[in-house]
């Protein structure tokens, strides 16, 4: 990934500037969609504008912090296409890209501290989707995502 949207809240914004430092440092351009400062706000917004980001060629893929992750990381998955993962820690980044194809990274910074996130962000990046069994696994996530509510049951 050559872009990445980026997305913070008050409590994410902690790690953002030790985190666009560390991927400036490796090249890659960033498309910062906030916040930018420690005032309280709220993280749909900014979960939303780097989901968008995604979904419209407007970069390669999303890195989203929040408190946990969590939260961010659930509104960016109610965009279709979107495949978000919150980590805490390097393996299943990796996996989720090998295995998942995912196009958001979510982690909390109230969960890693700065080094094990530039891990997590590293791995994270360094993997490449797999494609073969997992692209079937994609494909009907995908397919889940254009049905109604209703017929998932």
């Amino acid at each position: 990934m050559k872009k990445i949207a980026f997305g913070c809240d008050h409590v994410g914004f902690i790690l953002k500037a030790d985190i666009l430092a560390h991927l400036s440092a490796k090249g890659i351009e960033i498309i910062d969609k906030g916040t930018w400062s420690t005032t309280r706000t709220d993280y749909p917004r900014f979960a939303s504008e780097v989901a968008q980001a995604v979904l419209n060629g407007e970069a390669d893929g999303g890195i989203l912090i929040c408190g946990t992750g969590v939260g961010i990381s659930i509104t960016a998955n109610k965009f279709p296409g979107i495949r978000a993962v919150v980590c805490s820690e390097p393996y299943s980044a990796q996996l989720s890209r090998q295995h998942n194809d995912t196009n958001v990274l979510a982690f909390g910074s109230r969960v890693v501290g700065l080094e094990l996130a530039k891990m997590i962000v590293d791995s994270w990046l360094g993997a490449e989707f797999e494609g073969g069994r997992h692209q079937l696994r994609v494909d009907a996530i995908a397919q889940i995502e254009k049905q109604p509510p209703s017929a998932c049951n």
